[in-house]
């Protein structure tokens, strides 16, 4: 075999591993801000004010007549 073939083969591989390496971190970096991100969505779900429940009885709110 050819020793500049052996070279470039071996530039390659490890052009390719450290590409791989790259792209895990930016996968876990990826993974964690999607992570901060659902956490910091659902404390602001969690903060909304609950919906007053509709009335069940008795002669206001609790039937509505409409004429279109």
């Amino acid at each position: 075999m050819d020793v500049s073939l052996t070279n470039q083969i071996v530039s390659t591989a490890t052009s390719m591993s450290q590409a791989k390496t790259a792209q895990d971190v930016n996968v876990k970096v990826l993974k964690k801000s999607m992570e901060l991100q659902e956490s910091a969505a659902a404390t602001m779900l969690q903060a909304l004010p609950q919906p007053t429940q509709l009335a069940t009885s008795g002669a206001l709110g609790t039937k509505l007549n409409t004429y279109a």
